[in-house]
């Protein structure tokens, strides 16, 4: 059972693993603080969408009590699991949130997913309910039947393993705008007339949200973060000083509200503090600069490659004239592109890092001694944070060890059955390697597992890999993550063939990946080889193959 550590560990650099979030009086979920907000600030504006649609908080919490209330009386009940498949739009928003309200478990899941991808999702969380919008509605439709075959013993697509059919039930969908196609409902008709009473949630230990991330081995699994967790890095956040987000600010939404930087940090901070949030479905180098002016956004979370699209862009600084800090998460950035766009535009850069375990935020650059070059920041109030070597000990001074981070932002385990969380005195191993100097500050140095990070997203290298053993005439394949200039890594595929037309093999291996994987995950390279660097056991040396990936960087291989 996950507790909290009952005395900080002699590595603990934070001031204290044990974080409260009692601070939000009488608040057990992210909804209530809607309400609160509502009754505190009714005709502020709470969310703005690119296309001009609009929301005050007292709207929004009507919104969200008339989801909340529809999905009772469509007999969706307190557990029950709710896969939302939508871009950043307003009806995200409400969906999320009415979920949380009713007491059941959202799924927010990427909208550009694949047929395949949505259909595992789905048989795995036991979704009894898809929201989708007219973007994504045609994957959801062929995701669905891809499951309804599955679930009549017709699997013919093979892609759907027994254990998922087992736990998996046929969901209803609801299609926000468009035509429906019999058995669906619209949103609309989800919406109820008026909003009722729901019962305050009695136990924030209970699930409020399955968030699909790699974790730390094999294909794709769900953190499973209840509204203690969530709450908690809420509250963990705010007490960043000088804060991220104030109550007077216009909040850019352009990361996606599916991933937990979005959902939680962003989503959840501009909750907390009542500012305001403008949606936007897509990013878009001039399109976003234009309506960081129109709306005079001053904060500015983003992903790593943003800074390399506006790189160049002449009227930067005046573009951004109405920002006041930028935030950047979910992968590394590199200090010589922060200090180019810092001295461009004078606009401080603040980076952290986080896990979508951690609901997601761990350290922040804005509360460290001084800004150092590649530093993420020191451990946030009420995170605990350590390094440990291969025997489990601290590391002898600066030495770099596995991260390893405690607190009450922490998930409770991979879904179905909570394995792979805390340890029993609270301990998260995160598989990332860094170092600590003597300010606090960490330093992030390398990660233990393969995992690839693709503008934010994870990627991991064994489900592409699976992918492509697909194709016939491919004998093996060996994915491994190389740098790139506009989104921190890219997935390249090293693959063997069984002596067939090398053109033609590399030609299929990318129809297959465009068919079965996002576009974040399929390989941006594909070298097609003779042989794999084997060890005597027969497993890839990925190690050989980064080699070669370095010395192609710096030109001494063509």
């Amino acid at each position: 059972m996950w507790k909290y550590p009952s005395m900080p560990s002699p590595v603990d650099d934070s001031e204290s693993a044990v974080e409260d979030y009692d601070e939000l009086d009488g608040v057990t979920d992210v909804a209530d603080l809607v309400e609160a907000a509502a009754a505190e600030s009714p005709d502020k504006l709470a969310i703005v969408e690119a296309g001009g649609r609009s929301l005050t908080w007292s709207q929004l919490d009507d919104e969200v009590g008339r989801i909340a209330t529809g999905l009772g009386a469509a007999g969706i009940v307190a557990g029950y699991r709710v896969m939302v498949a939508m871009g950043n739009r307003i009806e995200f928003v409400t969906t999320y949130l009415g979920v949380l309200r009713a007491q059941a478990v959202a799924v927010p899941v990427n909208p550009r997913a694949t047929p395949g991808e949505l259909a595992r999702m789905v048989a795995d969380s036991g979704s009894r309910m898809v929201v989708t919008d007219v973007d994504t509605v045609r994957a959801v439709r062929e995701a669905v039947a891809i499951l309804a075959r599955a679930l009549d013993g017709e699997d013919e697509d093979g892609g759907l393993e027994p254990e998922l059919v087992e736990r998996a039930v046929q969901p209803r969908v609801v299609v926000v705008g468009g035509t429906l196609l019999p058995g669906e409902r619209s949103y609309d008709h989800l919406r109820a007339d008026k909003a009722r009473f729901v019962p305050p949630l009695q136990d924030p230990e209970k699930l409020a949200a399955l968030l699909y991330t790699s974790g730390t081995s094999g294909r794709p699994r769900a953190a499973m973060l209840t509204h203690r967790a969530l709450l908690a890095n809420i509250a963990q956040v705010a007490r960043v000083d000088p804060r991220m987000i104030h109550g007077d600010d216009v909040v850019l939404g352009v990361l996606p509200l599916f991933h937990v930087y979005g959902l939680n940090a962003v989503l959840g901070g501009v909750i907390r503090h009542r500012a305001k949030l403008v949606l936007v479905d897509r990013f878009d180098p001039q399109g976003t600069l234009d309506l960081i002016e129109d709306e005079a956004c001053s904060v500015i979370p983003v992903a790593p490659p943003v800074f390399a699209y506006w790189r160049g862009e002449e009227h930067l600084k005046d573009r951004l004239g109405p920002v006041r800090l930028i935030l950047s998460g979910s992968a590394p950035l590199s200090p010589e592109l922060v200090d180019e766009f810092t001295q461009a535009t004078q606009i401080p850069v603040h980076q952290g890092y986080g896990l979508t375990e951690a609901s997601p935020v761990v350290t922040s650059t804005l509360i460290s001694q001084k800004l150092q070059a590649g530093s993420v920041g020191a451990a946030l109030p009420g995170i605990g944070l350590r390094l440990v070597d291969e025997a489990g000990r601290a590391p002898e001074g600066e030495d770099p060890g596995e991260i390893q981070i405690s607190g009450a932002n922490l998930f409770s385990g991979y879904w179905p059955d909570g394995t792979g969380g805390p340890d029993a005195d609270g301990w998260w191993s995160t598989g990332d390697v860094g170092f600590l100097d003597a300010t606090g500050d960490l330093f992030l140095v390398d990660r233990l597992k393969e995992l690839v990070i693709v503008s934010g997203f994870n990627v991991y290298p064994v489900e592409v890999e699976e992918v492509i053993r697909e194709v016939d005439g491919v004998v093996e394949a060996a994915v491994i993550g190389v740098e790139d200039p506009v989104t921190g890594e890219a997935v390249v595929a090293y693959v063997r063939t069984t002596g067939s037309d090398p053109g033609a093999v590399e030609a299929a291996v990318r129809a297959h990946c465009e068919q079965r994987l996002a576009r974040f995950k399929r390989p941006s390279r594909v070298e097609i080889v003779d042989q794999l660097p084997l060890t005597v056991t027969g497993k890839v040396q990925k190690g050989r193959l980064r080699g070669m990936e370095r010395r192609r960087a710096l030109g001494l291989l063509e």
